[in-house]
């Protein structure tokens, strides 16, 4: 599955996705919302999970996918 904000930005429509995983440190089940806009929201309120995004430049990528970029 692609990352929403790649769909939301090739389809040129907003998208969401909820991820729903769990702790690898105490096993504690999260929901995680990320939309086209990279805006993030974890459902439990006492989560703190890393998020984070690539630093890549979409304006000139031009490899086949993220993974060639690193």
């Amino acid at each position: 599955m692609a990352a929403p904000f790649v769909q939301g930005r090739l389809r040129e429509n907003p998208l969401s996705v909820t991820i729903i995983t769990e702790c690898a440190h105490c096993a504690q089940p999260m929901q995680i919302e990320v939309d086209s806009e990279l805006r993030y929201r974890v459902k439990d309120e006492e989560a703190e999970p890393l998020v984070f995004q690539p630093l890549i430049d979409w304006q000139t990528f031009t490899e086949p996918n993220i993974i060639d970029a690193y």
